[in-house]
């Protein structure tokens, strides 16, 4: 409880009168616990309130009872509470509700009403609450949900500022490759063609349903989805296969993100645009161990030549990204050399 005392003259209850059909014995167990306690009739009529309840509200006994109590409450909360008591008692059932008391000093103050049914010889009685004031809860988690969508304002403002630059460097980067000579076009278009990955993992990390703990199967599967369609759609294929999934960071999903795009973006520099690349990405992640991807890229049947003049970075690029994550990396992703990448233990939760 709030711990202040009652104005003068408003909280003496020391002698309240036994309600009928109210033992003197429970009378006295009910006032000696030092909780907010209430006791109702079968018809749903207060019967009794101990001293705990009254040096809160500061009332009389006789103020509170039958439904004299009801005057307290918020009158924003009046009518849930008179729905979920209802049914409660229509079905006999043990109940919660939280809801606002106005105290002694006229300030209301969040209760969480726990009350379960009681019987005599198989009849139906009534009922038996006790309070506990969780307002500090209350505002903790008022508090909290403030943080959080102030945060998601900011991620989203930061998100599109993201985009809009990524978009403004893609455009330079198509008009410098434009004027270019011709030998040094593809070089910018495959520039060009990274940073248009990169804004499609920043969008996917920001449409995760928990952006600071992110489901790494999902995630995966939606980049690979998007990047199918990014450049040569309907000749780049992303299997997602291997057995569970694991909860990661921000940083370790975007760098998953990056890695998983550059491997992409080498396997169709590689190919012709008549080409069909494929790339089959397993998660292993067994229980309490750390997750691990293998990932394995490679055209199909008929590859031709890629485009000439394009620098090979993927390796370096790849190696870059996983060391921001602390990921450990080996492999090229080949057919006989696949990529495999350890996920840091600290990062990772259990699979889903």
């Amino acid at each position: 409880m709030s711990g202040e005392s009652p104005p003068a003259g408003a909280g003496a209850q020391d002698d309240v009168p036994v309600p009928p059909g109210l033992s003197e014995a429970f009378r006295r167990f009910a006032d000696d616990v030092p909780l907010m306690m209430w006791r109702s009739d079968a018809q749903g009529r207060a019967v009794h309130h101990n001293k705990s309840w009254l040096r809160f509200t500061g009332r009389a006994l006789e103020e509170e009872l039958s439904a004299g109590w009801r005057s307290g409450l918020h009158p924003d909360d009046f009518d849930r509470h008179a729905r979920i008591v209802a049914d409660a008692f229509l079905a006999r059932e043990p109940f919660t509700v939280e809801f606002r008391l106005r105290r002694h000093d006229g300030a209301y103050r969040w209760l969480l009403d726990t009350a379960r049914p009681l019987s005599e010889g198989g009849d139906f009685r009534g009922y038996l609450g006790s309070c506990f004031d969780i307002t500090d809860r209350k505002h903790a988690e008022e508090h909290i949900e403030r943080a959080l969508a102030e945060k998601e304002t900011l991620l989203a403002e930061v998100y599109h500022r993201v985009r809009n630059n990524l978009q403004v460097m893609v455009s330079l980067i198509g008009l410098y490759g434009r004027a270019a000579p011709e030998p040094c076009r593809g070089s910018f278009e495959a520039l060009g063609q990274r940073v248009r990955a990169i804004a499609l993992v920043q969008q996917h990390l920001h449409e995760a349903p928990h952006i600071a703990s992110i489901d790494l199967r999902d995630y995966l599967h939606r980049l690979a989805s998007g990047l199918g369609q990014l450049r040569r759609t309907g000749r780049i294929g992303v299997h997602l296969g291997g057995i569970g999934t694991g909860l990661v960071e921000p940083r370790t999903a975007n760098a998953l993100g990056m890695i998983v795009a550059e491997i992409v973006a080498e396997c169709l520099d590689a190919t012709a645009e008549s080409v069909a690349c494929a790339i089959a990405i397993d998660i292993d992640a067994p229980a309490g161990a750390p997750v691990r991807l293998t990932i394995v890229s490679g055209a199909g049947d008929g590859a031709e030549s890629g485009r000439a003049n394009i620098p090979k970075l993927g390796p370096r690029l790849i190696a870059a990204y996983a060391a921001q994550a602390e990921i450990a990396v080996t492999g090229t992703a080949a057919t006989d050399d696949p990529l495999r990448l350890q996920l840091p233990e600290a990062r990772v939760s259990g699979p889903a």
